[in-house]
């Protein structure tokens, strides 16, 4: 940060005005220049708080080299610490989508449910199957199915807000965790989200492709775990595929 105003030794150096009794800023400047050399000079004249003058010759080097040997030992512990929280991001992560796989989503659900239960202000869980998945595959083949699947992902991930959670909880399988939203917002928020997958252009090989989803919301009761809020969630998205396939 920088902090405004002319260094001392500029403004004598320019104007060669002496401050207020007598003494210039050159002179502070050399004084406080010499100090600092000196407080130097201390720090070089003592290893791991042991004078030099009390040091042998083989005991200084002894000193050094544990030094150097702590200082690549810290560089190797901030080495793992990188690794391991690459691995752990590793871990969350879906293999084909840029979201959290199942394992990562029960987590966050589980934590936005104890703080819901704790704080109150309500939360809710969609949970999203994808209509027609197998004749994609079938049809196009499974790269277009992936490509399906991630076009979901990203049209989820872009009408979603920043408090909110996207997981892929398994093949065709998406949940979303809206915080502070009831039931009939979550399920407002839900059918947008339909919409907007089902309004999304979608193309492969030069054959647009139509795409959809089902869904079921769950809006969290205390008491519950994520288990549970889960499986009641896709009860609810199975009625309505069933509803949809009877042209409900």
């Amino acid at each position: 940060m920088k902090i405004g105003g002319t260094p001392r030794y500029a403004e004598i150096a320019r104007t060669g005005k002496v401050k207020p009794g007598g003494r210039s800023d050159a002179a502070d400047n050399v004084e406080r220049s010499a100090s600092g050399a000196a407080s130097a000079v201390a720090d070089t004249m003592s290893i791991m708080g042991v004078p030099e003058t009390e040091l042998t010759a083989k005991v200084r080097t002894a000193l050094m080299t544990l030094m150097r040997e702590v200082e690549e030992l810290r560089r190797d512990l901030n080495r793992t610490r990188a690794r391991l929280a690459e691995l752990e991001r590793e871990a969350d992560q879906d293999t084909l989508t840029p979201l959290a796989n199942r394992r990562a989503f029960v987590r966050e659900l589980s934590e936005v449910m104890s703080f819901t239960e704790r704080y109150g202000g309500g939360a809710s869980l969609i949970y999203f199957d994808v209509n027609k998945l197998k004749i994609i595959n079938d049809t196009h083949g499974h790269a277009a199915g992936d490509g399906a699947l991630l076009k979901i992902a990203a049209t989820i991930t872009d009408q979603i807000r920043e408090s909110d959670v996207v997981g892929r909880l398994g093949g065709d399988e998406f949940g979303v965790i809206l915080a502070q939203s009831d039931a009939d917002k979550a399920v407002e928020k839900a059918e947008s989200l339909a919409d907007a997958i089902a309004a999304a252009p979608f193309e492969w090989e030069g054959t647009p492709i139509k795409l959809g989803v089902a869904f079921g919301v769950n809006t969290f009761r205390p008491g519950d775990d994520a288990s549970k809020a889960l499986a009641e969630a896709d009860r609810a998205m199975y009625k309505r595929k069933q509803a949809m396939k009877n042209g409900n």
